[in-house]
């Protein structure tokens, strides 16, 4: 008998090694990603360009804080095999669940509009023609592509997308920086009195530890384990534990290192350049990429801009993403990417309304720099009761069975809600300073 090379088939290592990848980088990797979002890129921007490199410790100090709390939700997701929402509907009073939903919705939603009309500025910049009809074109492309492709498919797409991030080491590259000055900013943290600093530690704090990202991994974990064939809660099946702790905590430490690299990048591009020139006013991120063009040339420009385009495209999907979970599992309603659009009306609405609803943003009256301004805020006050409830729901046996959360992730949980819980003090302090 002739033997069939068909079978017996084993993967080639190169493909089996792949495979591996994919499976442990998924939603810690497009969360850390979709944290620089235009919004993100305004705010290292600003950072950079008002304090040089004096501020870039931030990066480094929030780290372990975003990591952990990360690690913590999706924890939370695989374990329980419910997001975030559902878990508080589930054991806590209603309450507390409602209110910070409501907040979530229009954060979200103002960040939505914002980084639509970060990205019709940044195309307009590129090649010309009309702000507004690219604002409402990437609008309807966000929310098709969640509505209509696959889960399977889209997840691809958004780990395809982390790619374009790269554009921002890219910047970092035809710059000149005086490595000494960023290894003193970056490793020896400095401090002023000066009220500009502290709202813009505060800034940076509420840009790398922000309510979307907490509920998108938690859920985005449940969606992983209805998708792959074998996976189930670990509260069902607690010999998938060690394992699966393992590639959620390889997933997320990777995935926001990845996030702050690209933060650090921007802020040590903008650091090197715009602040010696003293251009210290950034307020969007096409703002930063338009005055870089003097500074550091037209290719610095070109890949900056191009770097908004492709975090837009990955962030706007996630915000809408977040949201509806959230939503939906607050109300009890069916969620999920997985499900077809007929079977989950609701949770598809959701992402389409808040799509577009911040598109049209845009064209309103309202003023986005500050509207984006109050959706720091609302994140900011909203974050904080949120990662308390998580805290005692990863120590409670009878939510997380065998995997209640200890340790030294539980210990940087605390102290990253402590420090988020400070952050939204001292805002409140100098913003009824400045009012008086």
């Amino acid at each position: 008998m002739s033997h069939d090379p068909r079978r017996n088939h084993q993967p080639a290592p190169a493909k089996a090694g792949k495979r591996r990848v994919v499976m442990i980088l998924g939603p810690g990797l497009i969360t850390g990603a979709s944290d620089d979002d235009p919004s993100g890129i305004a705010t290292y921007s600003q950072a950079g360009a008002q304090l040089g490199f004096s501020v870039t410790w931030t990066l480094l100090f929030s780290y372990p804080l975003m990591a952990a709390i990360q690690e913590i939700s999706a924890r939370i997701g695989r374990t329980t095999g419910r997001g975030i929402a559902a878990n508080i509907r589930n054991h806590y009073s209603g309450w507390i669940l409602q209110p910070i939903v409501a907040l979530l919705l229009v954060a979200n939603t103002i960040n939505i509009g914002a980084d639509l009309g970060a990205m019709g500025d940044a195309l307009g910049l590129l090649v010309g023609g009309p702000r507004l009809f690219y604002v409402m074109l990437f609008g309807v492309v966000c929310a098709a592509l969640q509505i209509w492709v696959p889960y399977k498919r889209y997840a691809s797409v958004l780990r395809w997308l982390t790619l374009s991030l790269f554009t921002y080491f890219g910047t970092v590259l035809v710059v000149r920086i005086p490595w000494g000055e960023l290894a003193r900013g970056f490793f020896v943290p400095t401090f002023t009195a000066d009220a500009g600093f502290w709202t813009t530690v505060v800034a940076i704090l509420g840009t790398t530890i922000s309510p979307y990202l907490f509920f998108w991994q938690a859920s985005q974990e449940v969606e992983e384990t209805h998708r792959i064939r074998g996976r189930k809660p670990l509260v069902r099946a607690p010999e998938q534990g060690p394992g699966e702790l393992g590639r959620i905590r390889l997933d997320t430490y990777i995935g926001m290192a990845f996030s702050n690299l690209v933060g650090l990048a921007i802020m040590v591009t903008t650091a090197a350049t715009l602040h010696p020139a003293g251009v210290t006013n950034i307020e969007t991120s096409t703002q930063a990429a338009q005055a870089l063009r003097p500074v550091a040339g037209d290719f610095a420009f070109t890949i900056f801009t191009l770097g908004i385009l492709g975090t837009g495209l990955l962030a706007v999907p996630v915000l809408a993403g977040s949201a509806a979970y959230a939503l939906a599992e607050a109300r009890g309603w069916p969620e999920g990417l997985a499900h077809k659009p007929k079977a989950a009306v609701a949770f598809y609405a959701t992402i389409a309304v808040s799509t577009m609803v911040g598109a049209l943003i845009n064209f309103s009256p309202i003023d986005p720099i500050k509207a984006l301004y109050w959706s720091a805020v609302i994140n900011g006050v909203a974050a904080v009761p949120v990662m308390a409830i998580m805290m005692m729901m990863t120590a409670n046996r009878r939510i997380m069975g065998e995997f209640v959360v200890s340790g030294i992730v539980k210990t940087i949980g605390w102290v990253a809600t402590g420090v988020m819980g400070a952050a939204v003090v001292g805002m409140v302090m100098a913003m009824a300073a400045g009012a008086a």
